[in-house]
């Protein structure tokens, strides 16, 4: 008698071979080892991209509060995850903003060389600007001397002429980057290899510094050796990190302002499918700068409509009126934009040149 059972690669388990996938741990029974296969069982596995990602995406963008009010109310295996949705966006949307970035520090460091370049030619050009401005000088002052009985200025007024005459030309010389040191004399240390201690010494290190501030004058001196280069790249790198802590203080927002609506966890869903918004929104925009570049003026407007998705979402998620669900959701955004995320933002700056 024919045996009308197969054995499963994946658990070795068997079952009927008319079956389609393993009733035991759910690999196809067919399952030939492709590109697409292998492709799509990674994006799958790492971002459970599968066609529950799909389902979501039309509600996540039109129905603003849908999805989180489906998933706390139960729903849980139709639509994907909010975690996974948000995981999933995130990963495309940094990946096409790497793009753009790239170009954002060539320039932020063609910037800051041309700035460090500047000064080192002024420093080589001050006896030429001297003679320079000593000519300048006189061609104002001279005909003044010549003719004092007219003009009917004295010696003393004459010399206080001068030296003002100096002074603006001083300003203007001054270098386009002040650190705070005497940067000529720490190159010339670089140049012959003195001592990091030495060149730290030179920046007005003292040497009982403690931890941070020796940090600080480390970090400092890199930035003099590589001209400011890559601090852009190290603050574009923090902003995923600051966005996983950024997205739970807005959940806790929305606790504080709608404490009898439901749990923390309640507002984390919700705070996770309208990150997951902003990161499609984003995505979308640059998308369609790399096809077709549009007046910047466009692109914020779209940006700012999605404060009229929070508002709608809002309203439909937690129930309440509309004038209600107004000033709160304005509350919520001028607290956060302006409280959180200028703290958020001098962290990450200070985080980026500390560690980049």
């Amino acid at each position: 008698m024919e045996d009308n059972n197969i054995t499963c690669k994946n658990c070795e388990q068997k079952f009927r071979k008319e079956f389609n996938f393993c009733p035991h741990c759910g690999q196809k029974s067919k399952d030939s080892l492709t590109m697409g296969v292998l492709f799509y069982n990674t994006i799958s596995n790492y971002f459970s991209f599968d066609a529950r990602f799909l389902k979501s995406f039309l509600p996540l963008m039109f129905r603003p509060g849908y999805l989180a009010k489906k998933f706390v109310g139960g729903r849980r295996l139709l639509y994907l995850h909010p975690a996974q949705y948000y995981l999933f966006v995130s990963v495309i949307f940094f990946f096409l903003f790497s793009f753009q970035a790239r170009e954002y520090n060539l320039k932020a460091d063609k910037l800051l060389k041309k700035g460090f370049e500047s000064d080192n030619v002024m420093a080589f050009d001050t006896v030429s600007k001297k003679a320079l401005d000593s000519l300048t000088i006189s061609k104002i002052t001279d005909p003044l001397k010549d003719n004092q009985e007219i003009t009917g200025m004295s010696d003393d007024e004459l010399k206080n002429l001068d030296s003002i005459i100096k002074e603006n030309i001083k300003a203007k010389d001054e270098p386009n980057i002040d650190l705070g040191y005497k940067k000529r004399k720490l190159d010339s240390l670089i140049a012959i290899g003195a001592p990091e201690a030495e060149q730290l010494k030179a920046m007005g290190m003292e040497d009982d510094a403690g931890f941070i501030k020796r940090r600080f004058y480390t970090q400092l001196l890199k930035f003099q050796k590589n001209s400011g280069g890559g601090i852009l790249q190290a603050f574009f790198d923090s902003i995923p990190i600051a966005l996983f802590v950024l997205l739970p203080i807005f959940a806790l927002f929305l606790k504080l302002f709608f404490w009898r609506r439901g749990s923390y966890s309640h507002h984390l869903v919700f705070s996770f499918y309208f990150f997951s918004y902003l990161f499609v929104v984003m995505s979308l925009i640059l998308i369609v700068n790399f096809i077709w570049k549009i007046p910047n003026w466009i692109d914020w407007m779209v940006m700012l409509s999605t404060y009229l998705y929070l508002l709608i979402a809002i309203k439909k998620f937690y129930g309440q009126g509309f004038f209600v669900s107004f000033i709160k959701t304005g509350l919520v955004t001028f607290i956060y934009l302006m409280l959180v995320l200028p703290i958020a933002l001098t962290i990450m700056v200070a985080a980026s040149f500390l560690y980049y």
